[in-house]
């Protein structure tokens, strides 16, 4: 690290826990974002301030006027541009020196069969289904670790799915492909505007602590967020032997 580097990142390098090598891993690490909205834009600017040296940011969408009410990284004057486009100018407004490579596409699986195996790391912040397994799926297939969030509504939930061990449940352990889920939008259920900020953050910070080697991660554990209350519930996830994606049938 550099001078400068070692200035702006300091506040991180007090800590035992992170230091100067860890920051070193977060400056020469490549994260893959899915999802530049509610989720994907406080992860897609803690990751540029926290000094992640790579960051591919994809979505297919254009900034809209609702947006606004919780999609941080976009402004009123961007309205009508590409959202990568918006978030990376953000990003770039915190951190000139950050890598941004956006992308104005959807995760499908073309793309994510080219761009997973080139990071160390993804994070889902989509808001469907399709593209949750889609994305998993790939992660499985290369052994990256996934960093996936939800929000709707009052209710937001977290967990990591790092099949690298092959002790820890993949998202498909959970939500299995063949089963029919109800898919509910902000723009007809709407979302509370912190809670895309809370599960969001919380994201970044479990994608920051397993590119720096810091804590334990949530592989294995899922958290759910009552919004009404800020009641935190924790469920235990084990890996099921049969499921579809990462299971090995006996």
């Amino acid at each position: 690290m550099n001078d400068d580097q070692l200035l702006r990142y300091s506040r991180h390098i007090l800590l035992d826990e992170i230091g100067i090598e860890g920051q070193e891993r977060l400056l020469a690490s490549q994260v893959l974002v899915i999802g530049a909205g509610g989720l994907g834009s406080p992860v897609a600017l803690y990751l540029a301030s926290a000094g992640v040296g790579r960051i591919v940011l994809a979505d297919h969408d254009t900034v809209d006027a609702t947006n606004l009410q919780r999609q941080i990284a976009h402004t009123y004057d961007r309205v009508g541009q590409p959202k990568v486009e918006s978030a990376r100018a953000a990003m770039q407004a915190i951190c000139p020196q950050v890598e941004v490579l956006a992308l104005q596409t959807r995760a499908d699986e073309g793309f994510l069969q080219t761009w997973v195996p080139q990071v160390d790391l993804v994070i889902d912040c989509s808001d469907n289904f399709r593209t949750r397994h889609a994305v998993n799926a790939a992660c499985v297939a290369h052994r990256k670790p996934l960093v996936s969030g939800a929000a709707i509504g009052f209710d937001g939930q977290i967990s990591v799915y790092d099949s690298r061990s092959g002790e820890h449940p993949c998202y498909a352990c959970l939500f299995p492909p063949d089963t029919t889920f109800e898919e509910v939008r902000c723009a007809t259920m709407g979302v509370f505007s912190p809670l895309v900020g809370i599960i969001g953050t919380m994201q970044a910070a479990e994608a920051l602590k397993l590119l720096a080697g810091v804590g334990t991660s949530l592989a294995g554990r899922l958290l759910m967020l009552d919004g009404r209350n800020l009641g935190w519930d924790e469920v235990r996830l084990g890996r099921q032997p049969h499921c579809p994606v990462c299971g090995h049938p006996a």
